[in-house]
């Protein structure tokens, strides 16, 4: 039991450690630069495409849940005559 603990600690120490350390490239500014001009867009939008597409999901997912929350009450609220 104490190898195999052994054994995993030196595997986990070793992967941690020789992993690659990349170097990320800060484009903080460039999108400060994107959001704060005046473009006429909503800030919801200013991302482009994607953010785009996922306004509109989310937009359509939020109408089709309302609408079947009122089904579901309408349904609750008149029970079937059996």
């Amino acid at each position: 039991m104490f190898r195999q603990l052994l054994g995993l600690r030196l595997l986990s120490r070793r992967t941690i450690t020789s992993s690659a350390r990349r170097q990320a490239d800060n484009g903080v500014k460039e999108k400060q630069k994107l959001f704060q001009e005046d473009n006429g867009l909503p800030i919801h939008l200013k991302g482009g495409v994607k953010d785009a597409l996922i306004s509109r999901f989310t937009m359509a997912l939020t109408v089709f849940g309302s609408g079947y929350v009122v089904y579901e009450l309408f349904t609750a609220a008149m029970p079937k005559k059996a």
